[in-house]
């Protein structure tokens, strides 16, 4: 008879019971980065519905709306030559009525090793497409590690990554999550970085080349029309759990359209 228990982890109890809403770096707003944010929005409304003060997010992205990036990504053609960030947030705005912030620079450290205003929030989602950003992104968070106790206070990271067919999206702890005592769970406070559990695979895959697509049909060679929006919903549903369950069972998935699987990602003590 196996009497292992379950291995969950349950939300920062700040998230459940925020005062306030719950500050959300996002960092990219591409293929999937700009679905993110329409998850984000549908999520931050049913928050609010459920009498929950919803989210607060900063949208961090440098890059111009180009012809190459309608129809995968969610712009319009009357918004070529405008800032993706600046497209994006005003567009949420006028459609939920929230106060969300573009900014219109790299989420990284300026020439000085000093970190962007705005660094911190309690949970960062990146969708970032190379190696280092994803290293600089760990860097700052774990710069920020060093307080706790406030609303903003750094306590999840949530990345998503993807080639032509297949991704993931990994959930991570910044630090250590204090976790209520139980008799049925066995609770689980810490979540590794993306970086250090899988960085060896990023850097691997990292061999394939990132250079700028001038078409939508060269964007499609590089990635498939529906791999980053499947991520974004499997990938806001786990973060979705987390504040309506207060619990989740697994840290994330990988997934593969071409064959229709997806393969969840347990947690480890």
């Amino acid at each position: 008879m196996n009497c292992d228990k379950q291995k969950v982890h349950f939300t920062d109890n700040d998230l459940i019971n925020a005062a306030n809403p719950v500050t959300v770096n996002l960092v990219g707003a591409g293929g999937t980065g700009s679905k993110v944010l329409t998850a984000l929005m549908e999520m931050h409304h049913s928050l609010i519905a459920l009498q929950h003060p919803g989210l607060s997010v900063r949208l961090w992205d440098d890059d111009i709306i180009t012809a190459a990036n309608l129809g995968r990504q969610r712009f319009a053609e009357s918004e070529t030559g405008l800032y993706k960030s600046v497209a994006l947030i005003n567009r949420i705005n006028r459609w939920e009525g929230t106060n969300w912030r573009a900014k219109t620079e790299r989420f990284e450290r300026n020439g000085f090793g000093r970190l962007p205003e705005g660094a911190r929030a309690a949970i960062y989602i990146s969708c970032v497409d190379s190696v280092k950003a994803r290293f600089e992104i760990a860097d700052i968070l774990n710069s920020l590690n060093n307080s706790r106790g406030y609303s903003d206070t750094p306590r999840y990271w949530l990345d998503f990554g993807n080639s032509r067919y297949t991704g993931q999206a990994i959930l991570s702890t910044i630090g250590d999550i204090r976790q209520p005592k139980s008799q049925k769970y066995e609770t689980v406070a810490s979540l590794p970085f993306v970086t250090d559990e899988f960085g060896d695979l990023f850097k691997q895959s990292e061999a394939t080349d990132n250079t700028p697509s001038c078409s939508l049909p060269e964007a499609l060679e590089q990635q498939d029309l529906y791999i980053n929006g499947s991520l974004a919903q499997m990938g806001c549903s786990l973060l979705w759990e987390m504040f309506r369950d207060g619990f989740i069972q697994y840290k994330g998935l990988f997934q593969n359209l071409k064959d229709f699987r997806s393969q969840p990602i347990p947690l480890a003590a």
